[in-house]
C-alpha cells in the first residue's frame, strides 16, 4: 500500500524510552510544515492518542501517527532512529522527496 508508513524497531525503541521518561503514551506524531531550507520540514511530537482521521502504523507497541494533509507528503516513508559521530536523530526516508538538505530535516517535492 503506497500510503503505508514504517517505523523501524530502532525508532520504536527510542520513542518508547522517551515516552517512558516523560510519562506519556508511546505515540509519535509526524507532521509536515512549510519552511526549512528545502520548502518543507518534518516535525516530531509525542501525542496522547491518534486523532480519528490519522494514519497509524505500529511497531513493537509504539504507534506512529500522521494527519491526512501531512500523509500526502510522507506516504511510503520510513522513520528510523540513527546514531552516529555527529549525534543521534530521527530520520525520515521519504520516497516523495525530490530534494533534501544536508541536515536531513527538510525536503522539497
Amino acid at each position: 500500500m503506497a500510503d503505508t508508513l514504517t517505523l523501524t524497531p530502532a525508532a520504536a525503541k527510542r520513542i518508547a524510552w522517551i515516552a517512558e521518561r516523560q510519562a506519556k503514551p508511546a505515540v509519535l506524531r509526524l507532521s509536515v510544515e512549510g519552511g526549512g531550507c528545502s520548502g518543507f520540514q518534518y516535525k516530531f511530537d509525542l501525542a496522547d492518542a491518534p486523532d480519528t482521521d490519522d494514519s497509524v502504523s505500529e511497531t513493537d507497541g509504539v504507534r506512529l501517527v500522521v494527519d491526512p494533509v501531512s500523509l500526502d507528503l510522507v506516504a511510503g516513508s520510513t522513520v528510523d532512529f540513527v546514531e552516529s559521530l555527529g549525534g543521534a536523530a530521527f530520520k525520515v526516508e521519504n520516497p516523495n522527496a525530490a530534494a533534501g538538505c544536508g541536515c536531513g530535516s527538510s525536503f522539497g517535492i
